[in-house]
């Protein structure tokens, strides 16, 4: 399923981006559920060096992730499609 981030998934981006943090700092402080925001709860992943998150839509819960760089991107506005695949 293609997710074009929505209000609340921009306002978490530009709160990974307001930290200033490098991806070394982020797996550093690795968490699953460090940002809850609407339905998207997420963090930062080591192994992924990515964010991954978890979202529901019309009842079903679907993964995704997005770099640091992407993150930049979508706080920037700019117009970003991400890859989310269903849960399980």
């Amino acid at each position: 399923m293609r997710l074009i981030p929505d209000e609340d998934l921009i306002t978490i981006c530009r709160e990974i981006v307001a930290a200033g943090k490098t991806e070394k700092d982020w797996a550093a402080s690795e968490s699953d559920d460090m940002f809850q925001r609407g339905s998207y709860c997420g963090g930062f992943d080591a192994d992924e060096n990515e964010f991954c998150f978890e979202t529901v839509v019309d009842g079903v819960e679907y993964w995704f992730q997005f770099s640091l760089n992407d993150a930049a991107r979508i706080a920037d506005g700019e117009a970003v499609t991400l890859e989310a695949r269903e849960a399980g």
